[in-house]
């Protein structure tokens, strides 16, 4: 398969993505802002992404945010049930349903070569699935204590090749992996 999957994502530093209710306004500690570089910036990340897939919880949670955070981007949302776009949104977004493998399959034949996989549950299904790549996880100096698992419970061993670490002065640490699986 020539598309590359990729996650990019930030979590507390006991794993979770979002609180027990789905709220992620921890993200947003004024004590978080840092003028500072360091890592695989946002910006040039996306900047190399054909495609966002994200599943329906998510996209929920990111039509909260004001503007649209992915203008320019196509986005792909994940569900089996109906998905209300809003009108604004119509040519940017689209909903599809099947495996991950299938969802693949039809970006790749429409030649996309890059997807951003976001999303708890769709970040573990794909990574299930063995399509993930590779993996930038931002840690945010935060204990939630309970909450949205990043990875939650994965079948098997997935080992992974680290990239590189780098840490900012507000305490983010970022470490990006290749994703290894065994044959």
């Amino acid at each position: 398969m020539s598309i590359n999957c990729s996650v990019y994502i930030a979590a507390s530093f006991d794993g979770f993505i979002a609180r027990p209710d789905g709220d992620i306004e921890w993200l947003h500690n004024p004590e978080y802002e840092s003028p500072d570089k360091f890592g695989l910036s946002y910006d040039e990340f996306i900047a190399t992404v054909d495609t966002l897939v994200m599943g329906r919880n998510t996209f929920e949670k990111v039509l909260s945010f004001s503007p649209w955070p992915y203008q320019g981007v196509p986005v792909l949302v994940l569900s089996s049930q109906g998905v209300e776009i809003p009108a604004h949104l119509k040519e940017a977004v689209r909903v599809d349903a099947g495996k991950p493998e299938e969802i693949v399959s039809r970006l790749e034949s429409e030649g996309k070569k890059h997807l951003y996989i976001d999303g708890g549950v769709t970040i573990q299904r794909f990574l299930q699935a063995k399509l993930i790549s590779d993996i930038t996880v931002t840690q945010i100096p935060i204990l939630l204590g309970r909450g949205l698992p990043l990875f939650g419970s994965i079948e098997f061993e997935i080992p992974l090749k680290h990239l590189e670490s780098t840490s900012s002065s507000n305490g983010f640490v970022q470490s990006r992996y290749q994703v290894a699986y065994a044959a």
